[in-house]
């Protein structure tokens, strides 16, 4: 089985040596191992030292050579704006206190459905809707991702989120 070894950041490769494309869920974009089929049925191993975060536009060199290139696949998710800079302020308040995976763009929020959450936006006057599309949530304060292995918040965060090693 082909074996990609390595990741290449977005712009940091030649488009000629891609080999295939594989079009991921934001959760299976942080993987150390895990075995994949491009979208044009290249079949390989993910299998890299420690778990790395892929964007769209990243390369997974290939051991034999060529690159798979990674897209984002589109999510359901729930899009949060506010109508006015300082309520977008408060919004963006109130997820960061709940530590939740969330894409921050100039105008709009992207986080993943959540009915209590949604209720909490609503009660403080946030615009919320359905959308589908890519999610690219921020990473932690400290050069940490979302999906950081060392911050946990005990068997209740557990168990809603499920250990995601890979």
């Amino acid at each position: 089985m082909k074996r990609a070894v390595e990741v290449v950041r977005a712009g940091g490769w030649p488009v000629e040596q891609r080999a295939d494309t594989v079009t991921l869920l934001f959760d299976d974009r942080y993987r150390r191992r895990l075995r994949m089929l491009g979208d044009g049925g290249l079949d390989f191993l993910l299998d890299l030292v420690e778990p790395v975060v892929l964007h769209t536009g990243d390369g997974l060199r290939l051991e034999e050579g060529g690159i798979v290139e990674v897209r984002a696949a589109d999510e359901d998710l729930v899009e949060i704006r506010g109508r006015d800079a300082a309520a977008f302020a408060r919004i963006a308040w109130h997820l960061g206190n709940r530590h939740l995976p969330a894409q921050i763009d100039s105008d709009r929020i992207l986080i993943r459905d959540d009915h209590v959450i949604i209720d909490m936006l609503k009660g403080l006057g946030a615009d919320v809707r359905k959308v589908r599309t890519a999610f690219d949530p921020e990473g932690g304060a400290y050069g940490q991702h979302n999906h950081d292995l060392g911050h946990r918040h005990g068997p209740l965060h557990e168990e809603r989120h499920g250990d995601r090693r890979g």
